[in-house]
C-alpha cells in the first residue's frame, strides 16, 4: 500500500528486454535503504527491487504492467518517480493508492505560469485525456494518482473525457512533472480503489 506522496527519484540507467519481461537497472540517492523483494512504486507502479549495489538497483517489469502503463515507453536518462511502501502506522498523506495502474492518460495541454514568474510563487494546470471507460472514476475534487503522485481533480470534461490537475511549486520541484509535455507525454493513472468497489458492486446489482 503506498499513499501518492512521492519521496524522491530514480534515473535510469539501463534497459534490458528478457523475453517479454524488461529489466531496469536505476539511480538513486536512497537505493542504499533497499532491501531485495521490497515494494517500490515507480512511476505509481509497484515494483520488487531484485538487487542493491550501492546507489544502483534493479526491479522487472512483466507484459501486465508494460501494458498497462507507461513503463514501456521509458528510455536511458529518464526520471522516474519513487514511493516506498507505506509502514504500519504511518501517516497517510496523501490517498490510498495500491501500485496497481488501472490505465494511462495523454497531457494534452499545460497551462503554465506567467511569464517571469519566480517558481517558488508558481502553479501549473495539466489537462490529461483518458479513455471513455474510466469516466464514473473521475469525480471533481476526488483524488487520483497520476505517475504515481496523489492528486486532486480539479476540473472534468464528462464529454471530452479530459480532467485537470494544479501543481504547485514543491512537487514541479521533487517529481518529474516537469517532463510533462503536451501532445508527447503518457502518464499512469490509478483511479480510486473505494470508486472501483462501488462501481463494481453497482455492476452486480440487479436491474430492476
Amino acid at each position: 500500500m503506498f499513499t501518492g506522496i512521492i519521496e524522491t527519484f530514480a534515473v535510469v540507467k539501463s534497459i534490458e528486454d528478457r523475453g517479454g519481461n524488461r529489466v531496469f537497472q536505476l539511480e538513486t540517492e536512497i537505493a542504499s535503504e533497499f532491501r531485495p523483494e521490497e515494494s517500490v512504486a515507480h512511476n505509481g507502479v509497484c515494483l520488487t527491487v531484485e538487487n542493491v549495489n550501492g546507489r544502483a538497483y534493479q526491479v522487472t517489469a512483466i507484459p501486465e504492467s508494460l501494458q498497462r502503463s507507461m513503463l514501456g515507453e521509458l528510455a536511458v536518462g529518464d526520471r522516474v518517480n519513487l514511493e516506498r511502501a507505506l509502514p504500519a502506522g504511518g501517516r497517510l498523506d496523501g490517498h490510498f493508492v495500491q501500485g496497481h495502474v488501472d490505465a494511462t492518460g495523454e497531457i494534452i495541454r499545460v497551462v503554465e505560469p506567467e511569464a517571469g514568474a519566480a517558481v517558488a510563487d508558481s502553479s501549473w494546470e495539466f489537462f490529461v485525456r483518458y479513455a471513455p471507460e474510466y469516466e464514473a472514476l473521475i469525480v471533481e475534487k476526488g483524488s487520483i494518482c497520476v505517475n504515481g503522485i496523489s492528486l486532486t481533480v480539479a476540473s472534468n470534461d464528462p464529454v471530452a473525457h479530459t480532467f485537470s490537475v494544479c501543481i504547485i511549486p514543491y512537487t514541479w520541484e521533487h517529481t518529474n512533472v516537469k517532463q510533462w509535455v503536451a501532445g508527447s507525454t503518457t502518464v499512469n493513472l490509478e483511479f480510486d480503489v473505494l470508486g472501483k468497489y462501488v462501481q463494481k458492486i453497482l455492476s452486480l446489482r440487479p436491474q430492476a
